[in-house]
């Protein structure tokens, strides 16, 4: 689930606007009365498509405000959630909307460690040159080689026995020293993503109830209706609400 925003029955401020935009027209009454009530049924009609494309121009700025607010964020604060196998992408901000809760103090600056953890798929070739500095038993020549080759640090993690031997690197040992530690970087980047043990269905409905409170904190979005579940996970979806949002602060989500 990727970090996306929902508009389906949201009046947002450019809404509003887009509607005050809307020309009234007085109805025709100077010709006879089958003219005038076709003359009127056509104005009509093309008032309901201005409408509708006002409405339509006023979502696409919306969205364009919710996209340039997500990219302007840190990218160190966004953060991958393994849900029982399913991935879902979002923001430690938007996982601390309800504050004091159990899921927003899981993410707090007291516990997160994963943005201290450098990217390895990010690195450039002095990343990777660097990295092979700390391996003991690497000469400098070899650890040059990525540079010299411009190896990033994706290329690195793809990057196998015969690949290494490709970029020169001809001794064996070197090469199986390096094979080791490039699986530990490729381990390593794996366990960086948090793992959620509950349901994708009721952890994903959370989730999005809590992308809308970002929007209507930032003026992108009127109040956000709470969680529509299937008769068969209500059950299931208040004990999660219930273990993050334990007390009082599961009303905000549940009524």
């Amino acid at each position: 689930v990727s970090e996306t925003s929902s508009w389906t029955g949201t009046t947002t401020t450019n809404d509003k606007q887009s509607q005050s935009q809307i020309h009234k027209v007085e109805p025709v009454t100077r010709f006879s009365e089958d003219v005038n009530e076709a003359i009127n049924a056509k104005q009509e009609s093309l008032v309901r498509a201005e409408t509708e494309i006002l409405l339509l121009e006023g979502s696409f700025n919306d969205e364009c405000n919710f996209i340039n607010a997500i990219a302007s964020g840190d990218a160190k604060e966004m953060i991958a959630l393994n849900v029982s196998g399913t991935i879902m992408i979002t923001t430690r901000s938007t996982l601390q909307a309800i504050e004091d809760s159990v899921l927003a103090q899981q993410f707090d600056d007291s516990k997160w460690k994963q943005g201290n953890t450098p990217c390895v798929k990010d690195w450039t070739p002095d990343d990777v040159r660097s990295w092979a500095y700390t391996i003991d038993n690497i000469p400098d020549e070899v650890a040059n080689v990525f540079v010299e080759n411009e190896i990033k640090g994706n290329e690195l993690l793809a990057l196998g026995i015969e690949g290494l031997k490709v970029l020169g690197i001809q001794r064996t040992g070197t090469v199986y020293l390096l094979s080791k530690e490039i699986e530990k970087l490729e381990r390593a980047s794996v366990d960086a993503v948090t793992f959620i043990e509950h349901s994708p269905y009721c952890f994903g409905k959370i989730l999005d109830y809590l992308r809308l409170k970002q929007l209507q904190s930032r003026g992108l979005s009127k109040e956000p209706p709470l969680p529509k579940v299937c008769d068969m996970q209500k059950s299931r979806f208040e004990k999660v609400v219930r273990y993050y949002f334990p007390g009082d602060s599961a009303k905000f989500i549940l009524g």
